[in-house]
């Protein structure tokens, strides 16, 4: 079978595809046969080293897949050959609060993630994917879609006539526009182009700021009465606005550092306003099967930005270096 390796070095032009010999499933474990895999922002941070300058290469890269199952371990009884699944991002974060133990166990980074044709993975490192989606589509859902939802609803707490707002029309941004929506929240969104704005609309954002034109976009908000949520992704580059925007005791979830993490933060605003802020490293795999049953009630689909053949890792990265996608950008193992 083939998988794609980060080898000797960091970079883009380091991921490189070889040849190498059929995993096998041991006690406990399930053979996959990946047919689809997602970038996010994540995955591009470690191809360039930035994610984490010591992580032991060779690494497999990319956290989010989706494919078949095509053989069981011994003592495997919950998953049958021809099941349609994706891994979770944290084999070892199942259910209750995040330990740091989890993080040991995230795909792609602290252990081999899914960017090959075959997989071995823990039999609870699973979910059944909606019976609605793609495999291109269920590629999309283990890190941005569980980590929007856990935004929202596992820390958040939305509900109907709830304000959130999300930032630009990365994957995490646009999976919280859809579930929000979808929650009978009212949703305001930011970005800096026209056809984003206008694609963002069409999604069903209430409102869209052009950052560009309204550097200060946190106190417009804050004029037409602030908002109950903020998907923060922007990073210390946004921070700040976002926190003038949110109304006092609404909540605030750091997800990404976009525009870097080192900066100042205005404490006394957080303190005054009584703002409840939490960091949010995607999810467990209760919380992705909680998203899925949301999914399927209301059918929703992922925004699939482009699908690459797996022989473009490279250029699919680039893609992503360039941002100029819009939701997600997939890579298909079955061209």
């Amino acid at each position: 079978m083939r998988q794609a390796l980060i080898e000797g070095g960091f970079g883009i032009e380091r991921v490189i595809w070889r040849e190498v010999q059929d995993p096998m499933p041991g006690p406990g474990q399930v053979l996959v046969r990946v047919r689809a895999a997602s970038l996010n922002y994540r995955d591009y941070l470690v191809a360039k080293g930035a994610y984490n300058p010591k992580m032991p290469l060779p690494r497999v890269p990319l956290s989010d897949g989706a494919g078949e199952v095509v053989a069981l371990g011994e003592g495997v009884s919950d998953w049958a050959v021809g099941d349609r699944v994706a891994g979770i991002f944290m084999q070892t974060w199942l259910d209750g609060p995040y330990r740091d133990t989890y993080g040991k166990s995230a795909l792609g980074g602290a252990i081999d993630g899914l960017l090959a044709e075959l997989v071995v993975l823990d039999a609870q490192g699973l979910v059944a994917i909606p019976g609605h989606l793609s495999f291109e589509e269920a590629a999309t859902l283990p890190c941005a879609a569980v980590t929007a939802w856990n935004a929202l609803f596992e820390s958040g707490n939305v509900k109907p006539g709830d304000t959130v707002l999300v930032q630009g029309s990365g994957g995490v941004s646009v999976f919280a526009l859809q579930l929000a929506k979808a929650a009978g929240a009212r949703v305001i969104a930011t970005s800096s182009q026209p056809a984003k704005i206008e694609r963002l609309k069409a999604l069903g954002a209430d409102w869209v700021l052009n950052y560009k034109e309204e550097p200060e976009w946190g106190k417009v908000i804050a004029r037409a009465g602030g908002v109950d949520h903020v998907v923060e992704v922007g990073g210390i580059g946004s921070l700040a606005q976002s926190i003038v925007a949110v109304r006092g005791g609404g909540h605030l979830s750091v997800i990404g550092i976009l525009s870097g993490a080192a900066g100042n933060v205005n404490l006394a605003a957080i303190l005054h306003k009584h703002l409840q802020v939490q960091g949010i490293y995607v999810g467990s795999r209760a919380m992705f099967q909680n998203l899925n049953r949301a999914l399927s009630q209301n059918q929703l689909k992922p925004v699939v930005d482009s699908v690459y053949p797996g022989a473009e890792i490279q250029e699919a990265l680039h893609h992503m270096e360039g941002a100029g996608h819009f939701g997600k950008i997939v890579i298909s193992l079955t061209h």
